[in-house]
């Protein structure tokens, strides 16, 4: 192995062409630590810290925040980093030229729209217009992602029950041949992703999300079964279907999310069959409880969500909503809990949660994450997990 040069402050950041004030202010933020630091306070840089550095450049010039980047970065001094590393800028710089590309094409269409006719084609305007204001940030669209599949594995890795939740969300759905089925906020798309090899071949689904990039990512992960799939990219506050379309509606943890949840709720009974089925997955009170009296206990300011979710919408208290629109309403309760005994699974889910656990963890990384190491010791973590799904019959 080749040995690495070691840089002064000065030196480091004439070789990266980047200002002394900028590497400073990174070390700062704990986004790039000197690799040596003497007792004397001195600090030094090595070859590898470029690759950090490089890291840190790309993900800012793809719109990150230094919040979202020390978020990203939390994994560096693991394993394998640097080719994780390349392959998430690889990634993010492709979501970046595909979004470009679908401006790009709209903004073509509307320019030849309006060499053809003499008058401006409002319609054709109004969707570039939507298109260029409201397309996420490369940023949330990531996080968006990331956050889920933080989410996924944690539960894949640690799980009791054997039957994992998608399969048993699918098992408990009457799909059948000649289906016409919509999701809606249909996220990175696992519920199909873990079902494929099930589905009938003559169905029809379509996966909707507000998120364009969340729909790319739904799109790679049902590769082999486009025939399948459609995509289309709306809000579920205003579906673009007519009338009883859809033998089946699933709202996979999403109802909560709704700006107007009995508008959302009256739009899918609106494009259900007489008889349709909408399924809508959501959490109990207890869901993960144990995961946030740990955080506290480390912080007690922390709060790993800024609003709990099952409040909003939960199966304690969905029913009552659910049953004022649809005929017929009943609760499924998923059977399970987590076993964790690695650190690594629970720190990515931790990190990926929507509250303000970053500011307070921030530059305290180090403490942290021995401190979930110690809790979880040689006998692991028990989490209780309160999920389920409401079967609603129009």
């Amino acid at each position: 192995m080749q040995e690495q040069s070691i840089y002064t402050t000065g030196e480091f950041s004439k070789r990266a062409n980047v200002s002394v004030r900028t590497i400073r202010y990174y070390d700062d933020k704990g986004l790039l630590k000197p690799t040596i630091i003497k007792e004397s306070g001195y600090r030094y840089y090595t070859d590898s810290d470029f690759l950090k550095l490089q890291k840190i450049l790309v993900l800012k010039r793809l719109g990150f925040s230094l919040d979202e980047i020390l978020c990203i970065s939390h994994k560096d001094n693991d394993s394998g980093v640097v080719k994780e590393s390349f392959e998430l800028q690889l990634k993010l710089i492709r979501e970046k030229i595909a979004e470009l590309k679908q401006i790009e094409q709209c903004i073509l269409e509307v320019s030849q729209t309006i060499t053809e006719k003499p008058e401006t084609d409002w319609k054709k305007m109004i969707s570039l217009i939507h298109l260029v204001s409201m397309e996420e940030t490369l940023a949330k669209q990531y996080q968006n992602s990331a956050n889920i599949e933080a989410r996924i594995e944690l539960h894949r890795r640690f799980s009791e029950n054997t039957e994992r939740w998608y399969q048993w969300i699918y098992r408990n759905l009457p799909i059948h041949s000649g289906m016409k089925i919509l999701e809606v906020g249909c996220g990175n798309g696992q519920l199909w992703k873990d079902n494929l090899d099930s589905l009938p071949k003559d169905i029809h689904i379509i996966l909707s999300d507000v998120s364009s990039g969340m729909l790319r990512s739904a799109k790679n992960n049902v590769q082999g079964s486009e025939a399948v799939f459609s995509f289309n990219c709306f809000d579920f506050n205003e579906i673009p279907h007519e009338d009883e379309s859809f033998d089946l509606v699933i709202a996979n943890h999403s109802l909560f999310y709704a700006k107007d949840r009995e508008k959302t709720l009256k739009e899918i009974h609106r494009v259900l069959k007489k008889g349709g089925l909408l399924c809508c997955s959501t959490y109990g009170k207890q869901h993960m409880k144990e995961i946030e009296l740990l955080a506290k206990e480390f912080d007690d300011r922390i709060a790993l969500s800024e609003v709990k979710l099952y409040d909003i919408f939960g199966l304690d208290n969905g029913t009552a909503e659910l049953a004022h629109i649809f005929n017929n309403v009943q609760i499924y309760r998923y059977e399970d809990s987590l076993r964790i005994t690695e650190s690594q699974p629970l720190l990515d889910y931790i990190y990926s949660c929507h509250g303000n656990q970053m500011e307070y963890i921030g530059k305290q990384q180090d403490r942290f994450e021995k401190f979930i190491l110690n809790k979880i010791g040689t006998k692991g973590l028990r989490i209780t997990k309160d999920a389920g799904i409401f079967l609603c019959v129009k």
